[in-house]
């Protein structure tokens, strides 16, 4: 932040310079009435003063160092574009599965060459550790306090370790949006002529899938990858209870827990499904880049995932991929997904955290970027609440997929993954757990207390 305090002494010093000028001509000539002309140019260099003041990466080289998620177009896209519009930065960037980063990221982030700026599969323990810059003074400067609250609140971490309030430590790329896309051409021949309305609604259709001999759902969940099966469960989770207490496991409030009476009923109906043979018999061993190949190839009538595969579906299946949000047990009740930042963060060793914290903003802020967050991520771009949207092709998934999002968020069913929770949980809780769920070497009542064991191991260290 020394940086930040320079340019502000820099700009106070300059401003004073001026005024003292200013104050030596008004001796020596007579006071001059501005003319419209020189009021606009006043204002032109106010605002250029004021952009100088800003953190930026400056006109000298930068070398941005970045760990990205493999599978992920949009980070990649937007470097693309930066690098086009600021071509003093160049990128340095290493890449690897989500289920790697949980194990990788505290060993990356503590290396005297941590990057600049990486993907964040958790951020609780990282922050506690002091291994995340804190971000509360570029919201300052940048403003983003002033954007709409949900934003920024799943990366703020308070003094106990609880997410949901306090200091900033992380941003989006963009603001997902879970839930299920389908096969129009397959869901017709099963009798689909609308989104189900309930979760047996749901339910009579992947029965007739595999009546006729359709694969029902494609699903990944290979450990390399993470086990996929956390998406529909968490759906269900929130089908037959309420987010809150799920939000509040996820976000580490105290006394918090996973296994609860509707969590029970959410994950039998999961177990039922696995039993029913509505997954691939080898979903163990499918990676996620894999199960979205597949979908795409005509493999599924339905898939639970996220609409940054919006671009990946629509060039596969054009025109024949339709989205919905995953409905609610009982008919009129709400709807709730899975909506939270693609979140990134600056390592608090990054040689260049302004220019970091400047992607950052440029992100949500300059229109090529926000719709790269469109066309690409299929996401809303989030940003200052006056944003304008970008276009979105006539016809395509992303329609429906931003369309969906106010839906949900009228109804108040905005919630983080499960997988987020702690730095471990995916990798030692859910993805082990659903495996052998899979195999038939796990309950639904055996599931959520082993999960939730681990959980309490992990806040324990």
């Amino acid at each position: 932040m020394k940086k930040i305090a320079f340019r502000l002494f820099a700009l106070v010093l300059v401003f004073s310079m001026l005024l003292t000028a200013c104050g030596q001509a008004a001796t020596e000539a007579p006071a001059v009435v501005p003319t419209e002309a020189a009021a606009t140019e006043a204002a032109a260099t106010e605002a250029v003063a004021t952009e100088a003041a800003l953190p930026g990466c400056g006109t000298d080289p930068v070398v941005l160092k970045a760990t990205f998620e493999t599978g992920f177009d949009i980070p990649f896209k937007l470097a693309e574009e930066f690098t086009k519009q600021f071509p003093n930065v160049t990128w340095d960037i290493s890449q690897d599965q989500f289920a790697n980063l949980i194990t990788s990221t505290p060993l990356v982030l503590a290396s005297d060459d941590a990057p600049d700026l990486l993907r964040l599969p958790t951020m609780v323990s990282f922050a506690k550790d002091g291994l995340l810059m804190n971000l509360d003074p570029y919201a300052e400067a940048f403003g983003w306090n002033d954007w709409p609250v949900p934003q920024l609140n799943q990366n703020r971490i308070d003094a106990d370790g609880v997410r949901g309030s306090g200091t900033l430590y992380a941003m989006g790329l963009n603001y997902s949006l879970t839930g299920v896309f389908y096969n129009k051409e397959q869901a017709a021949q099963i009798g689909m002529t609308e989104a189900p309305k309930t979760v047996a609604e749901f339910e009579a259709l992947l029965a007739a899938a595999k009546d006729a001999g359709l694969q029902p759902i494609m699903m990944w969940g290979s450990a390399k990858s993470g086990m996929g099966l956390a998406f529909p469960l968490q759906q269900l989770m929130a089908a037959y209870g309420p987010v809150g207490p799920i939000n509040d496991w996820i976000f580490g409030k105290a006394g918090a827990t996973i296994d609860t009476e509707t969590n029970l009923t959410a994950a039998q109906h999961l177990q039922q499904w696995i039993e029913a043979g509505y997954f691939p018999s080898d979903i163990n061993a499918i990676e996620y880049t894999d199960a979205a190949a597949r979908f795409g190839a005509g493999e599924g009538v339905f898939t639970f995932n996220g609409d940054w595969q919006n671009a990946g579906y629509d060039t596969a299946l054009p025109g024949n991929v339709g989205f919905f949000l995953f409905p609610p047990a009982e008919e009129g009740g709400g709807y709730a997904a899975m909506s939270a930042p693609l979140t990134f963060g600056i390592a608090a060793k990054a040689k260049n955290p302004d220019c970091a914290a400047f992607f950052l903003n440029w992100v949500a802020t300059n229109d090529a970027a926000r719709a790269i967050d469109v066309a690409i991520g299929g996401s809303n771009p989030g940003g200052p609440a006056g944003a304008t949207m970008p276009a979105v092709t006539e016809g395509s998934v992303t329609n429906e997929t931003l369309a969906a999002g106010p839906v949900m968020g009228a109804d108040g069913g905005a919630m983080d993954f499960i997988a987020n929770a702690t730095s471990a949980i995916f990798a030692q809780g859910w993805t082990p757990e659903l495996q052998k769920m899979v195999a038939g070497e796990q309950d639904a009542a055996g599931l959520l207390a082993a999960v939730q064991a681990e959980y309490l191991r992990e806040l324990s260290q």
